[in-house]
């Protein structure tokens, strides 16, 4: 059996067929639902057609595609349709090979070819466009808090409004239970079962006997929380030398010498921390061979941040910025998107934490939580003035999340754990709380 191969973080299939597929069974529902316009999509298309600039960016991010790439989205009419669609669906799993389906990134899917195009590049780091772009993604939102989004949340076979998925399925049928199981590091350690439905009822707060598991909404499910004692940082980790995961993610990439700034839109995606923090005040505290470390989140595990170090709030800022913008350098490579985290740490939407560290030797150090695509909605849960201890809450991806960075100053030598790994996109999660580095000056 060949099986659908993913992406970093399994947002979106790698097969293009697959994703073709999924989303020729888009277009051919869009052209039979006649759904109304919703109230933000209506504005995208006023604001294109009344802006020759926009008109000449999504026309030309179409016919930009080369032959033989067979996009089966062929203008932004089509484009817009399907995303009005897609605002009134949940994400389910696809019971086809052991597959997910597009759960990650559906309007992902149907921009991924005019992404790379020179229009695409132009159009999707406009300012306007990305504010249009927002109150959509806002829109849609509200329906996944909403219990209009509920319907996914079943142990059984899902009939609409998903024609274009193969045999969808609730998120708490076998398949789906097995696919969040298969990605817990410890699975089958100490207590954490092995079972799916076992390990789903010991690691995650719900209630398995009421309807949809006790979840209110879709966004409830996919913020959902460890059982108290699942996820603690131990005995050893509360030494105030040790740093540890701010969220349950792999492990991509690692520097030492990054630079106040650069040109982060080059080969290597190098990291421009000016860019990075928004030109914030405190930023240039962070001078360069500053330190970076970056982890990507996969889209079927926990997607809360926790502090990674003893200390005081001392700022926090969201950051307005891009949803679909990807790295020039990737070109026409399907992956762009998903292989340019290090490129949207500097553009894209994303939230700001700098925390005074308890420990003198690490000082302020900033959390980066940086949305990719639909991840957009980064909330802040600490104030300036909070003291947070190691592993403490301090906010959180709505519907997933795609990356976030841990930026430390210049002279802290920090001797990283990636437990076992190289970090690169081919990496495995590493726990939530546990250490991912020791301050060794």
């Amino acid at each position: 059996m060949n099986h659908v191969k993913y992406r970093v973080g399994k947002w979106l299939p790698s097969d293009r067929s697959f994703l073709n597929s999924w989303i020729e069974k888009k277009v051919n529902q869009v052209k039979h639902s006649n759904l109304p316009l919703s109230p933000a999509i209506s504005d995208l298309r006023d604001a294109i057609y009344n802006d020759p600039i926009l008109f000449m960016g999504f026309t030309s991010m179409y016919d930009q595609i080369p032959q033989g790439y067979n996009e089966p989205v062929k203008n932004f009419e089509t484009m817009l349709l399907i995303m009005n669609q897609i605002l009134q669906e949940a994400p389910c799993y696809s019971n086809i090979e052991n597959t997910i389906g597009l759960v990650g990134f559906p309007i992902n899917a149907i921009l991924d070819w005019a992404m790379g195009t020179q229009g695409g590049y132009l159009t999707f780091t406009n300012t306007l466009v990305n504010e249009k772009l927002n109150a959509i993604l806002n829109e849609w939102k509200l329906f996944l808090q909403s219990s209009d989004s509920q319907y996914v949340l079943t142990d059984g076979p899902i009939f609409q409004p998903q024609p274009d998925y193969t045999n969808p399925i609730g998120w708490f049928s076998p398949d789906a239970l097995e696919a969040i199981a298969a990605m817990d590091p410890l699975r089958g350690q100490g207590n954490d079962p092995q079972d799916a439905l076992a390990n789903f009822i010991y690691n995650y707060q719900c209630d398995p006997n009421a309807p949809y598991f006790g979840y209110k909404s879709w966004d409830d499910f996919f913020t959902r929380e460890f059982n108290p004692g699942v996820r603690e940082v131990s005995d050893a980790d509360k030494d105030p030398s040790v740093i540890v995961n701010a969220c349950e993610s792999a492990p991509y990439n690692c520097v030492t010498n990054a630079m106040s700034r650069d040109k982060f839109w080059m080969k290597g995606q190098p990291y421009s921390l000016l860019d990075i923090m928004d030109n914030h005040p405190l930023a240039e505290q962070f001078g360069d061979n500053s330190t970076v470390y970056q982890a990507f989140l996969c889209a079927k595990t926990y997607h809360r941040w926790n502090s990674p170090v003893d200390g005081k709030i001392v700022a926090v800022q969201n950051v307005l910025g891009t949803y679909y913008a990807e790295a020039p350098v990737e070109g026409y490579d399907p992956a762009g998107p998903n292989d340019s985290q290090g490129y949207i740490t500097e553009i894209a939407a994303r939230a700001l934490i700098f925390i005074q560290s308890d420990n003198e030797k690490i000082g302020l150090m900033c959390f980066v939580a940086v949305g990719m695509a639909e991840v957009s909605s980064c909330e802040i849960t600490v104030n300036v003035g909070d003291q947070v201890k190691k592993g403490d809450p301090i906010g959180t991806f709505h519907f997933g999340g795609s990356t976030h960075c841990l930026i430390f100053r210049p002279g802290i030598n920090i001797d990283f754990d990636f437990h076992g790994q190289t970090p690169c996109l081919n990496t495995y999660n590493i726990p939530v709380k546990a250490r991912i580095g020791v301050i060794t000056n």
